[in-house]
């Protein structure tokens, strides 16, 4: 499959990103239950309450800060976790990651920027995962086979049971953003994610098409993809 990524060769770390660290940190300063929203507040794409779903994600865009803070209070979320590489913008700088842990102070929603759920991933050239024929998102699936990355979700599922997270990188849409890959290894184990759609409505998550769960791994094979190919001719 082939799709337009958020993702590239990976930049020399910054000095200002956090890793497991900061998920940590976040679990200890988090309160012992997350907000639950009644069914009659905000609905999934089944008409279903969103408190079915554990983790949230989003795409910052072109919006105005005033508008994306309105976003997540629209779900109750208290945690905003950031998963792009690169934390900055230049032609939206009210998400850089100063002016934008500024702003999630001032609405009351913790914020922290994981470096260790970034995209800018290599492919291997015995990638298992030659289903995705974006080099990007071939090679975010790679490092979701590695310690460092099951060791990021692991703190990610910690913080998800104290706190109501929302997942945020750039991308308007899932499909052409990391984050969805971050959300197909959070549904092989076990855990539902759904799209901020907007303030009132929410978009499940449904695992790619051709990828493959065995266990709690999520692999996306050539064949697998090969499977779902339209054909040509008559």
């Amino acid at each position: 499959m082939k799709f337009r990524a958020c993702c590239g060769p990976a930049p020399a770390a910054s000095p200002i990103a956090a890793s497991a660290g900061a998920l940590a940190i976040a679990v200890a300063t988090s309160a012992p239950q997350r907000t639950r929203r009644a069914a009659a507040g905000t609905q999934g794409d089944a008409g279903d309450d969103d408190t079915r779903y554990a983790v949230l994600t989003v795409g910052h865009s072109t919006r105005p800060i005033e508008a994306f803070v309105d976003l997540l209070r629209g779900h109750d979320v208290t945690r905003l976790i950031d998963v792009r590489t690169v934390p900055r913008s230049r032609h939206n700088p009210q998400f850089a990651t100063d002016a934008l842990a500024a702003s999630m102070q001032s609405a009351g929603i913790g914020y922290a920027h994981v470096a260790g759920l970034g995209g800018f991933r290599r492919p291997l050239a015995d990638s298992p995962n030659a289903g995705w024929r974006n080099l990007s998102f071939r090679g975010y699936a790679d490092y979701m086979q590695t310690p460092a990355f099951r060791a990021e979700l692991d703190h990610l599922i910690e913080l998800a049971a104290h706190a109501r997270l929302a997942l945020m990188c750039a991308e308007a849409v899932p499909w052409r953003c990391h984050r969805s890959l971050i959300a197909d290894a959070l549904l092989a184990r076990g855990v539902a994610s759904a799209e901020i759609a907007s303030a009132t409505r929410l978009q499940r998550h449904r695992l790619t098409r051709f990828a493959r769960i065995d266990g709690d791994r999520v692999t996306y094979p050539a064949d697998a993809a090969a499977a779902i190919e339209p054909t040509s001719g008559a």
